[in-house]
């Protein structure tokens, strides 16, 4: 991606939960390129209709649903400089597109439905999109330089950045031929291996410093990030990376388990090496880089094996907040914490962005090569339901 992606004209990184209304302009117009990328892929590969089942939506209701999202919390909103104190309920303004809500509100239309039904074509739907980029942008040019005004701005920025990787892993399922410098997970190399130790300690878990709902500058927090509190923390060791598939396929060969999604013995020197699937392409796997696409089944027993456990999201955080060797963003981690609230949660006005999840997924934490650079955060928490693999998750170990 750009480098305005990353860094401000001073070559500064931008800190995106604190984006200013000219950089929320910048990400957005970036993120928006990088999309289109990814559906351009889709459209020459000929897999715009894809299979119906739980781990991908249909490419075209994807779109048209970013574009509602914005539109719906943006141009709609005639609440959104508010923040977290709008109403989610008022009545908006109509759509620019009749039928949105009937046809991309998340919260109404059955997962299943979304195969069923009569959406506008490819044309129409980048139509819509350019549509409500372009009255965002409007609006942005106009808004208040403050947390509360900006909230909404900044979460659809979040939540566009989410769709990308989505879209990016589904690309990934489907064989979808992303050109090869857009993502490149089987180049990383992990450096070398360490524990870090940790001793006995408080540690604040959470976002504490924001308060978006009194308008105060102290950034943008999802609701599940709140409130933070403060953990008593036992002492632990835990990896200075992430397990590598060197590390990872002993396991396998020593148990006989089956080998993780996109990955297979190698057709050639008789089948002594690895080979890993790479949107549609084979190529020889890095036995350097961190095991990737599997699922908290195969983390959770690979640690059995070593003797070793999953870390708990607090020691997580903990240690990426406190340790410089401490090496994550490649892939997403699987943690031995259910997704749960912190204690005082209060749901911000896109109710359906944790609520329904608790107790149902398992937190991840970190973020992978497919996550765009704003969605970065050491407070960040993921969470997907226990079985997934097509997502670019791997884990690390702790000391039992």
């Amino acid at each position: 991606m750009s480098q305005a992606l990353s860094q401000n004209e001073n070559n500064v990184p931008i800190d995106w939960r604190r984006a200013n209304a000219a950089q929320i302009a910048i990400g957005l117009q970036c993120v928006r390129s990088r999309l289109l990328h990814v559906f351009d892929a889709y459209v020459a590969c000929g897999r715009m209709d894809v299979p119906e089942v739980d781990e991908l939506n249909p490419p075209l209701w994807e779109l048209g649903h970013i574009a509602w999202f914005q539109e719906y919390w943006i141009g709609r909103n005639q609440q959104r400089d508010l923040g977290t104190c709008c109403d989610a309920i008022h009545d908006r303004l109509p759509s620019v597109l009749l039928q949105a809500d009937r046809w991309y509100n998340s919260s109404l239309v059955p997962h299943a439905a979304r195969w069923h039904l009569p959406l506008p074509n490819l044309q129409a739907t980048k139509d819509y999109l350019d549509q409500t980029l372009h009255q965002t942008l409007s609006l942005l040019a106009q808004a208040d330089e403050n947390d509360r005004a900006l909230y909404f701005y900044r979460l659809v920025l979040f939540h566009e950045a989410m769709h990308v990787e989505a879209a990016i892993y589904m690309a990934q399922a489907l064989d979808v031929n992303i050109a090869s410098n857009f993502i490149a997970p089987q180049e990383i190399n992990t450096p070398h291996t360490g524990q870090i130790y940790h001793e006995n300690q408080s540690f604040d878990l959470g976002y504490r410093n924001a308060n978006t709902d009194q308008g105060t500058e102290s950034g943008f927090a999802f609701d599940n990030e709140l409130q933070a509190y403060t953990v008593e923390v036992m002492a632990f060791e835990i990896d200075s990376r992430c397990v590598n598939w060197g590390e990872y396929l002993n396991f396998v060969e020593a148990t006989a388990r089956s080998l993780p999604r996109y990955v297979r013995r190698s057709l050639q020197s008789n089948g002594r090496g690895y080979e890993g699937q790479h949107f549609g392409v084979w190529q020889a796997l890095n036995l350097q880089a961190p095991t990737v696409h599997v699922n908290l089944a195969d983390a959770q027993a690979y640690c059995d094996w070593v003797g070793r456990r999953l870390p708990t999201e607090v020691e997580w955080e903990l240690a990426a907040s406190k340790s410089g060797d401490f090496v994550w963003g490649d892939v997403w981690e699987w943690t031995n914490s259910p997704f749960v609230p912190y204690p005082g949660f209060v749901a911000h006005p896109y109710v359906d962005y944790s609520a329904p999840w608790f107790g149902s997924r398992q937190v991840l934490r970190g973020a992978s090569v497919a996550t765009p650079p704003m969605m970065k955060h050491v407070k960040y928490r993921n969470f997907f339901t226990p079985e997934r693999s097509d997502i670019y998750a791997g884990f690390r170990t702790g000391a039992r």
